[in-house]
């Protein structure tokens, strides 16, 4: 069985460990060295085995306005049902580190997701949604997500994106109605 693990954020030193980034901070502890990750069309894609099953992890370069052109393109490459790929991003409306999965929705307000939505033509995929917090003042919401995180979260983060993983691995070992009932 594959599945497709996409986590999103934005490429470029500026944005690497921001609260935007999260998807690509959760993709990366699932391997000691994110190094091995290659370049390949439209994603930094790295693939191993989970227990019987193949997990194809992607940071898309796209960017996050445009996240779903590279979520589809690895879902067609790699031949991964809709059922089996796994959206990873971050949530202002969700407190610092509290996990949601959800089976469909909506984006929510979050351009990945709108992305992904809109390219792939369904409301209707698996979602991991990190949250952030929305701590910041009013016509700052750009600055907080595209910005570094506080020291007393940085303590905390590790903890969080470990969570994070297992919930990833969850899915991939239990489905997604026992990661739900289990992470959310």
């Amino acid at each position: 069985m594959k599945y497709l693990i996409a986590g999103l954020g934005n490429i470029g030193d500026d944005y690497v460990h921001t609260r935007h980034n999260i998807g690509f901070d959760i993709v990366n502890s699932f391997l000691p060295d994110p190094t091995v990750f290659s370049l390949d069309r439209h994603a930094y894609h790295a693939s191993l085995k989970f227990k019987g099953r193949t997990l194809h992890l992607i940071k898309p370069t796209t960017y996050m306005n445009l996240s779903g052109k590279a979520v589809k393109y690895w879902m067609e490459k790699e031949k991964i049902p809709l059922e089996n790929t796994l959206v990873i991003c971050d949530d202002i409306a969700l407190p610092f580190g509290k996990i949601r999965i959800r089976k469909e929705g909506s984006d929510g307000g979050h351009n990945g997701l709108k992305s992904v939505i809109e390219t792939l033509g369904t409301t209707a995929f698996p979602r991991l949604r990190f949250g952030i917090g929305g701590d910041f003042p009013k016509g700052y919401q750009v600055d907080y997500v595209l910005g570094k995180w506080t020291e007393e979260e940085l303590k905390l983060l590790p903890e969080k994106i470990s969570a994070a993983a297992d919930a990833v691995r969850s899915f991939v070992t239990e489905g997604i109605d026992r990661a739900m009932s289990r992470y959310n």
